[in-house]
């Protein structure tokens, strides 16, 4: 596999040939045919279905991956203490990069004031033309269950619903449950059941495998129908709007991470970068965390060279729980549609959207506008009008894009982060056997 690699074009390589021309070719039908009936009846009916069918390939294969790389990774731990170990370090590093994210996205709304300098004409027009699908988001949003009952709905009554209603973390919760029991117990059934599972694990990754080999030409598809129905018009009506949001999300993939990455997991930020650049490539054309999961895994695996007890479960965790960029996503847009509406939002309005941006990360479905019944709640909470968000419904799939990167790549930083601190446990207790061997026979 890696001579024929060798030999031809890579993957990667053919995703990012993909890209372009469905991009190029997407502007050039926008600029000159960007009405004929033609170009509706072809993102309607080739390249709309052709990327959906990649994506419903992927999401069909999510469920026995979550449960068997969490449940696998989880029983590799090897004791108890392992695993309280490494979860408690995968919240807290989750907590403290979130943390930094939305406090990054409030800092640059309230100094650039993106709102402020939107044309209000073509604004309005802009949110007439997203009404019914911001109607939808918001009803969906008041559907939503509070926080209590949301908590409650993570432990499963019956996690074959759960997995029908694809709710990802109540089938993590029944996975993590599983691999703890699977860890408790030591007898020939379990193990050949711990085994059974890793096959799970092994037929799906090697699907997804197959699947993934489509991903340039779903990758042509999603650009070239983004590009030809909207070409760059939104992005300047918005532009200041989508430079922040760029802007911040570029910061903390850029500065936060390398950081953390240098004096955190002693890894070289440029090295990180270069292995993890084939996930961030998936993540980016799927916009979807949970898609790019497979990718993630296999390159943490095999180019980072993270230990799979660690990376399996930080990375299964993490394509749910740890959602930088789309805490910041969540930030910049609250304070964007305040300051359009007029509407100020003083100290205490402010810390409430930090704090509820920073839990709706870690609760934020990892599929594609995952985010956006959240920002209606949070709207709402706040006393902004929730139906403003048609006013950002045209540029969401780019942003989706580019904050789905910002996730997967904070994913790979702390699975490679919690992988050091795992190797610095297990070598300290070693060293101290060795000293104590060599005391009681000294030479």
């Amino acid at each position: 596999m890696a001579e024929t690699e060798r030999r031809g074009m890579s993957l990667q390589m053919k995703m990012l040939v993909g890209f372009l021309v469905g991009l190029v070719f997407g502007l050039i039908v926008h600029s000159t045919q960007a009405n004929a009936p033609w170009v509706a009846w072809v993102t309607s009916n080739v390249t709309g279905p052709i990327g959906r069918i990649f994506l419903n390939l992927l999401f069909m294969l999510v469920i026995p991956l979550i449960f068997s790389a969490l449940v696998v990774g989880i029983a590799e731990m090897g004791d108890v203490r392992s695993l309280k170990r490494v979860g408690l370090k995968t919240l807290g590093y989750t907590v403290l990069l979130s943390s930094i994210a939305v406090l990054l996205a409030l800092a640059a709304a309230n100094i650039l004031q993106p709102g402020a300098g939107v044309e209000r004409g073509r604004a309005e027009a802009l949110i007439a033309q997203g009404g019914e699908r911001a109607s939808q988001i918001v009803a969906t949003a008041r559907e939503q269950q509070g926080i209590i009952d949301t908590l409650v709905a993570i432990i499963p009554s019956n996690v074959v619903d759960a997995a029908a209603d694809n709710n990802i973390l109540a089938v993590m919760f029944f996975a993590l449950v599983f691999g703890i029991g699977l860890l408790l117990v030591n007898t020939p059934a379990a193990n050949r059941l711990q085994d059974a599972i890793q096959g799970i694990l092994d037929v799906t990754m090697r699907l997804i495998g197959i699947v993934i080999r489509m991903a340039p030409i779903a990758i042509f598809c999603f650009m070239f129908g983004l590009a030809a129905t909207f070409g760059w018009e939104l992005l300047v009506r918005l532009a200041a709007y989508v430079g922040v949001v760029l802007l911040v999300l570029g910061v903390h993939m850029f500065v936060s991470y390398p950081l953390a990455l240098k004096f955190l997991g002693g890894k070289s930020p440029l090295q990180f970068f270069r292995d993890v650049q084939e996930a961030m490539v998936v993540a980016f054309s799927t916009a979807s965390s949970n898609a790019t999961l497979p990718t993630s895994l296999r390159v943490a695996e095999e180019k980072l060279k993270l230990p799979p007890r660690v990376s399996r479960f930080v990375l299964t965790i993490g394509a749910t729980a740890n959602q930088n960029g789309t805490a910041i996503f969540e930030g910049i847009t609250v304070l964007f549609l305040a300051q359009f509406f007029g509407i100020h939002l003083d100290l205490w309005a402010q810390v409430t959207v930090l704090l509820i941006c920073i839990l709706a990360g870690i609760g934020t479905a990892g599929v594609p506008a995952g985010s956006l019944p959240v920002i209606a709640i949070i709207l709402a909470s706040v006393g902004v009008p929730a139906e403003g968000i048609g006013l950002i419904l045209g540029v969401d799939r780019l942003l989706d894009m580019c904050r789905t990167t910002l996730n997967v790549t904070g994913d790979l930083a702390i699975a490679t982060i919690v992988s050091r601190d795992e190797e610095d446990a297990v070598a300290a207790p070693a060293a101290t056997g060795d000293a104590a061997a060599a005391e009681a026979h000294p030479s």
